[in-house]
C-alpha cells in the first residue's frame, strides 16, 4: 500500500515538472501559430492588421483570403518597420524582395514559407499617347524575341536568382530614330535601384536592350510609385519598367505588354522569437530628450515627459548628432522632418504615434496693411494650386525619393511687381535646405512659383529658426516659411492658410525600434564600422557630394572678411576713443567707461539681435554689415581697455622726461610711450583676435552664412558631426 502511494506521488510530481517545463513551449507554439493548420491561418482572425502597398494586386488578395482583417496602406519600408514594431500583424508583398530585405539586415521580421494566392504576373506598362509609332507591337515583338533566344531567362537568373548586380555593356544606337522616356521608381531591388548615383537592375538592362533593338536612345525618369501610372497616361513616359504587376483596374487605364515573368506573393510577419515589445513614446519618460530652442516642442516636452532631462539645441542636425553620439536618448521633431531624416540617415527612425497634431503655415507681419494684402494674395495662390493639382505635384517632388526632381528655378523671376524677401532656415528638410549650393525645398518651391506667377523677384534670407519671427516683426523680411501654428504665435504674427499638416513625434535610433531593447544600452552608433571607411564616406558626403566644399569655401571667406574688417575698424575705434580720453577727462572717461561696460557685459548674440532687429530694423543694411559693426564695437572696447592698461604700466616719468626734451604731447606719446606700452598689451591683442574669430560663429542669427552656418547647412543634409 505504501509502495503504491509512493508511486502515485512520484508520478504526480513528474507530471507537474513536465507540465511546468512544457508550458513555455506551448505558449511559444501558440504565439508562432503552430496550433493552426498553416502558419498564416492566424491572419483570418478578427482585429488582425495586414499592410499592403496602395494600388497593388496584394489588396485584392488579402481581402479575398482574410476578409476579417483590416487592410492598412503603406509602402514596403514603412510596412517592414511596422511589422517589426508590432503595429502590423503582417505585410504582403513580392516574396523575393522581402526575402532579400531580410538577407540585407531587416530585423525583427521573417517571411512565411507559405505564399498567398496564385503568382502575380509582371509586365511593362505602355503609354497609349506615345509619339513612338507601333510601340506596343514593337515591345511585344522584342519580348518574344528575347524569350526565344534565352536572354530574358539569363537576365532573370543573373539579377534575381543569383544577385549578380553587374550591368553588361549594351551598345547604344549611334543615330537613334526615336527618343524613348522610361518611367521607373529606382527603389525596387533587384529590378531597378541605384548603385551610387547610377540606375541599374533587371528593368534597366531590359530597357537598354529594347532601346538598342528599336534604334532609340533611352532616358530614365524616376517617379514615386503613386504617380508612375499617371506618367503613362499623360505621355511623360513612353514605357514604365518597374516590376509592374498586372491588375484588372490598371488594365482599364494603361496598356500592358506581354508577361515578362511571374512572382510569388509573400507574407512577412514579426519574428516573435527574436523581437521584443515595441517601444512607445511613453517609454522615453524620464530619459534625456532633445528639443529645438524657441519652438512649441519645449511645451510638448514639458507636458508629456515629466521627470525627463530636457536638452536644448539650435537645429535638427544638432539633435541628430547628439543622438548618434549617445548624448540624448531621443528628440522631438515634426513628423515630415523625421521621415526625411530617416531616409537620409537610416540609423535614425521615429515612433509613428503623434504626440500632437499640427498645421504648418507661412507667417506674415501683423498690424501692417501691406503685409495683410500680401497674405491675401498668397492665400489666393495657395487655393489655386490646391485646386489645379500643382500642390500635389509639389508634394510628390519634395516628399518623394526622386532626387533629380528636387530643384527650384528662380532664375527667370521678372521682378516687375517688386522684390519679396523671405526668412527661412536651411537646415529644415524637406521644407527648406541647401542642395548643390542652392536654396531648395517644399517651401522654397511654393514661394518661387508664387513669385513667378505674380511677377516678384525673390530674396532669400537664411536665419536660425529662433530669429524668424524677430526678422518678420522688424521688417527685415516680408514673410517666413512654414512653422507650426500655435496660439502663442498667432498673437504675434498672421498665418497663411495651412500649407501642410503633421505632428510631433519621438525620434530615436532605428535599432531601438526594429529590435527593441534597453534604451540605455542603445547609445551611439555601431562601433563595428570600419574606421577608415567611415572617415572616407563622411569626407565624401560632407565635401565632395554636390560640390559641398564650395559652401565651406564661401563660409570661410565670409568669416575671414568679418574678422579682418572687425579687427581693422575695432583697432581704429578703440585707439581713437582712447586718444579722446587720454587726458583723464571725467566726462569723456565716464561715457567711454559706460559703453565699454555695456558692450563687454552684453552677450554678443544679444548685441547682434538688438542691432539687426531693432536699431537697423528699417535700414537697408545687410546682416554682414551689421555683424562687422557689432564686432567692431566689441573689439574696439577690448582695444580701449588694453591701451589703458598697457600705457598705465609705463612710469609717468617717461612722459615728463620726453616733455623736458622738447617733445610735444602727441609726439611724446607716439615716439616714447606707445613703443614701450606695446609689449605689455600685444599678447592680449593677439588673444582678442582669436576670441573674435570664434565669436563670429553666432552670426547665423542675423542671416549671415559664415563657416559655422555653412557647416550646419551641410549637416542638415548629411547628419555627420
Amino acid at each position: 500500500m505504501k509502495s503504491k502511494i509512493g508511486k502515485i506521488i512520484i508520478l504526480a510530481f513528474a507530471v507537474i515538472i513536465v507540465s511546468t517545463v512544457a508550458m513555455p513551449v506551448t505558449s511559444y507554439a501558440e504565439d508562432e501559430g503552430e496550433n493552426y493548420s498553416s502558419e498564416m491561418e492566424f491572419l483570418s482572425e478578427k482585429g488582425i492588421k495586414i499592410g499592403v502597398d496602395a494600388g497593388t494586386v496584394y489588396e485584392a488578395l488579402v481581402r479575398e483570403a482574410f476578409p476579417e482583417a483590416e487592410v492598412v496602406y503603406c509602402g514596403k519600408l514603412e510596412g517592414y518597420t511596422a511589422v517589426a514594431q508590432g503595429k502590423l500583424d503582417a505585410y504582403v508583398y513580392d516574396r523575393r524582395q522581402m526575402l532579400l530585405a531580410v538577407e540585407n539586415g531587416a530585423s525583427g521580421v521573417r517571411v512565411l514559407d507559405e505564399t498567398l494566392g496564385e503568382a502575380t504576373s509582371i509586365a511593362l506598362g505602355i503609354s497609349s499617347v506615345s509619339d513612338i509609332p507601333e510601340l506596343t507591337s514593337n515591345v511585344n515583338d522584342f519580348i518574344a524575341e528575347v524569350k526565344a533566344d534565352g536572354t530574358l531567362d539569363d537576365m532573370f537568373d543573373r539579377w534575381v536568382i543569383k544577385g549578380n548586380f553587374n550591368m553588361p555593356e549594351i551598345d547604344k544606337p549611334s543615330s537613334p530614330a526615336y527618343h524613348m522616356t522610361v518611367g521607373t521608381t529606382g527603389d525596387v531591388e533587384p529590378y531597378n535601384f541605384y548603385q551610387g548615383d547610377k540606375l541599374t537592375g533587371y528593368d534597366i538592362e531590359l530597357m537598354y536592350r529594347f532601346g538598342a533593338w528599336l534604334n532609340a536612345d533611352v532616358q530614365f525618369q524616376t517617379y514615386d510609385w503613386n504617380s508612375i501610372i499617371a506618367s503613362l497616361q499623360t505621355g511623360k513616359a513612353d514605357v514604365v519598367a518597374s516590376n509592374l504587376q498586372i491588375t484588372p483596374e490598371r488594365a482599364e487605364e494603361i496598356i500592358y505588354s506581354d508577361i515578362l515573368f511571374e512572382e510569388e506573393n509573400g507574407i512577412m510577419v514579426r519574428d516573435t522569437l527574436n523581437a521584443q515589445a515595441a517601444l512607445q513614446w511613453q517609454d522615453y519618460i524620464g530619459k534625456r530628450i532633445g528639443v529645438l530652442t524657441g519652438t512649441p516642442l519645449e511645451t510638448v516636452a514639458e507636458e508629456n515627459f515629466a521627470g525627463s532631462e530636457i536638452l536644448y539645441f539650435n537645429s535638427y542636425p544638432d539633435c541628430v548628432t547628439a543622438l548618434l553620439a549617445g548624448e540624448i536618448d531621443a528628440y522631438l521633431c515634426d513628423e515630415p522632418n523625421a521621415n526625411m531624416t530617416h531616409h537620409e540617415e537610416p540609423r535614425i527612425d521615429y515612433i509613428h504615434e503623434r504626440l500632437t497634431h499640427n498645421d504648418y503655415a507661412f507667417a506674415f507681419r501683423k498690424d501692417d496693411a501691406e503685409s495683410a494684402a500680401l497674405l491675401s494674395e498668397f492665400n489666393a495662390f495657395l487655393k489655386k494650386i490646391k485646386q489645379d493639382g500643382t500642390y500635389e505635384e509639389i508634394e510628390d517632388i519634395w516628399f518623394g525619393t526622386d532626387e533629380s526632381r528636387k530643384f527650384v528655378d528662380i532664375g527667370d523671376l521678372t521682378g516687375e511687381s517688386g522684390t519679396i524677401t523671405i526668412a527661412t532656415t536651411s537646415t529644415d528638410m524637406p521644407w527648406s535646405f541647401i542642395k548643390e549650393n542652392k536654396n531648395v525645398g517644399f517651401d522654397i518651391d511654393i514661394v518661387a512659383r508664387f513669385c513667378k506667377e505674380k511677377g516678384y523677384e525673390l530674396d532669400i534670407m537664411d536665419v536660425d529658426f529662433a530669429a524668424r519671427i524677430p526678422a518678420l516683426q522688424s521688417g527685415k523680411c516680408d514673410f517666413t516659411t512654414d512653422m507650426n501654428v500655435t496660439p502663442e504665435r498667432q498673437e504675434e504674427v498672421l498665418f497663411s492658410d495651412a500649407t501642410a499638416d503633421g505632428g510631433v513625434v519621438v525620434v530615436t535610433l532605428a535599432e531601438n525600434l526594429t529590435t527593441p531593447g534597453s534604451i540605455d544600452e542603445a547609445e551611439g552608433s555601431s562601433g563595428g564600422k570600419d574606421l577608415l571607411k567611415g572617415v572616407k564616406d563622411s569626407f565624401y558626403k560632407t565635401f565632395i557630394r554636390e560640390s559641398r566644399y564650395k559652401l565651406f569655401l564661401k563660409g570661410i571667406l565670409t568669416t575671414i572678411v568679418i574678422t579682418l574688417l572687425s579687427v581693422l575698424f575695432g583697432t581704429a575705434l578703440g585707439f581713437l576713443v582712447y586718444m579722446g580720453c587720454r587726458k583723464d577727462g571725467k566726462v569723456s572717461n565716464a561715457i567711454a567707461g559706460f559703453f565699454v561696460w555695456l558692450i563687454q557685459g552684453m552677450p554678443i548674440v544679444v548685441l547682434l539681435m538688438i542691432l539687426y532687429y531693432i536699431i537697423f530694423a528699417h535700414a537697408d543694411v545687410s546682416g554682414r554689415a551689421v555683424a562687422i559693426f557689432a564686432f567692431t564695437l566689441v573689439f574696439g572696447s577690448g582695444v580701449f581697455g588694453m591701451l589703458k592698461s598697457g600705457v598705465g604700466a609705463i612710469d609717468s616719468g617717461q612722459t615728463e622726461a620726453a616733455l623736458s626734451l622738447g617733445y610735444g604731447d602727441i609726439h611724446a606719446f607716439f615716439r616714447i610711450i606707445l613703443p614701450q606700452a606695446l609689449p605689455h598689451f600685444l599678447p592680449a591683442y593677439k588673444g582678442e583676435i582669436v576670441t573674435l574669430l570664434k565669436a563670429t560663429a553666432i552670426v547665423g542669427y542675423i542671416a549671415v552664412q559664415d563657416l559655422t552656418k555653412m557647416g550646419d547647412i551641410v549637416r542638415g543634409r548629411t547628419y555627420e558631426a
